[in-house]
């Protein structure tokens, strides 16, 4: 594994990145949570890769950036990690943004960034918007530690197994979730632990932001009830709640 070093530039004026790869985080939901940072290196980029340009493209019209950008994602990439890899050898500045949040986690970026690494290339990450602690400090659970599964499985018998394995644990989980199976996930916790507490987080920064905290038993009920949409964080008490929660 080769190391690479970064110039630090504390609490000074924006200086023009070296080439490399640099990768943003973006709004969860709030175009205003971009950091200047990000908008600085969004600015004087050589090239974006995006995991879908066509979304990346509502944040950059937003703030009047016009560069190129190319798609980066489960599809591609494969393909096009060469092809960044040799545009940043030949001395651009790469920035790489998923559609929300950090890269790399739970979206497309993390076999680029270890691809740039490997090739000696500097590497740098702006720290930003985070989907998985927003909801975990929001929550209201233990947050150290804790511990994030991605997406549930899709089989319904997979998701199963990681729900009870989670309940297991002596941290909080934290898990997304589609829409589409939140009421059936719920349904199926139910089955066998209606009373552990649980909180859905949807729409993390956006308009209709939710929290719906409880026992599985009443989340089930409420979103049984509703027609459930959004971006959807499902957090899992540990088995045992501290003391200092016992109020």
């Amino acid at each position: 594994m080769i190391s690479t070093e970064c110039e630090s530039n504390e609490a000074g004026p924006a200086i023009t990145p070296q080439p490399g790869l640099v990768i943003v985080a973006t709004p969860i939901g709030n175009l205003q949570d971009v950091t200047l940072r990000a908008l600085d290196v969004l600015k004087q980029a050589d090239l974006i890769a995006c995991e879908d340009t066509r979304h990346s493209a509502r944040l950059l019209l937003h703030y009047g950036i016009d560069k190129p950008t190319v798609s980066l994602n489960e599809h591609n990439e494969a393909r096009r990690i060469p092809e960044l890899v040799e545009r940043i050898e030949a001395g651009a500045l790469v920035a790489l943004v998923s559609d929300a949040g950090m890269p790399a986690v739970s979206d497309p970026g993390q076999r680029l960034t270890y691809a740039a690494i490997c090739a000696g290339l500097r590497v740098e990450v702006l720290p930003g918007p985070s989907a998985v602690l927003t909801a975990l400090v929001g929550s209201g659970l233990p947050t150290t530690p804790f511990y994030f599964g991605g997406f549930l499985p899709h089989k319904k018998g997979q998701r199963a197994t990681e729900l009870a394995a989670a309940r297991e644990r002596d941290c909080t989980s934290l898990y997304f979730e589609s829409p589409y199976r939140l009421v059936d996930t719920l349904a199926i916790i139910c089955e066998t632990a209606p009373e552990h507490l649980h909180v859905v987080a949807r729409e993390l920064t956006k308009h209709y932001e939710e929290f719906r905290r409880g026992p599985a038993r009443d989340l089930l009920a409420h979103y049984q009830s509703k027609t459930v949409k959004g971006e959807i964080c499902l957090l899992i008490a540990p088995r045992e709640l501290p003391k200092w929660m016992a109020v």
